[in-house]
């Protein structure tokens, strides 16, 4: 698939194509939740491995999360804090959630607003997508158009070469993962990124 403007990726997007733009950490796989599984037949990625849900703001995103009202006043404060930004919150996920963006269905579900403008003009356009790198599973994630459109040719590639031409776009690392426990009201780290989540 050759490389397509901003407006033809929302479109394939909305369509319920799976696409690739760049984030702030590394270039995302992206599709519609209840399209997940397009995603996973793609990377060859093992179904125990739930996607991410990325989103422009907040208000797209609780819609999709279970807590209570003081949950979600805490998950909104470290949202607030670290947003946009490298922070995956994993958080309980409502009956809103399709099945397919975690396979695993423990009612969780990932969550990221991305610090990236390209990103957030994408998402606000389409609203929240199920994303993961841009690699085939097992592989370090692809950082070049020209290698994630090689790899997958029936992605539709933001076209952003010149954007590349200056430097990379993002900065190359995964995003901090923390998962909320709800019995002790804290987040607790499952990977450690650029972000450090503070008590």
């Amino acid at each position: 698939m050759p490389l397509v403007s901003q407006s033809d990726l929302v479109s394939a997007a909305i369509a319920h194509r799976v696409v690739s733009f760049p984030t702030d950490t590394v270039p995302a796989l992206a599709v519609r939740p209840e399209n997940s599984g397009l995603i996973y037949e793609l990377k060859q990625r093992e179904t125990n491995k739930p996607l991410i849900l990325m989103a422009a703001t907040m208000e797209q995103i609780f819609p999709y999360l279970a807590g209570s009202q003081r949950e979600r006043q805490v998950w909104q404060a470290i949202m607030a804090k670290y947003w946009p930004g490298a922070l995956t919150l994993v958080l309980p996920s409502s009956e809103k959630l399709p099945p397919e963006i975690n396979p695993r269905q423990d009612r969780t579900i990932g969550v990221r607003i991305p610090h990236q403008a390209i990103a957030l003009e994408i998402l606000l356009q389409t609203g929240p997508l199920a994303t993961t790198s841009a690699n085939l599973s097992g592989q370090p994630p692809l950082e070049k158009l020209a290698d994630i459109a090689k790899t997958f040719p029936s992605v539709h590639c933001l076209d952003c070469l010149a954007l590349e031409r200056q430097g990379p776009i993002g900065n190359g690392l995964p995003s901090t993962v923390a998962q909320w426990d709800g019995a002790k009201e804290v987040f607790q780290t499952l990977r450690q990124g650029e972000v450090v989540l503070q008590d």
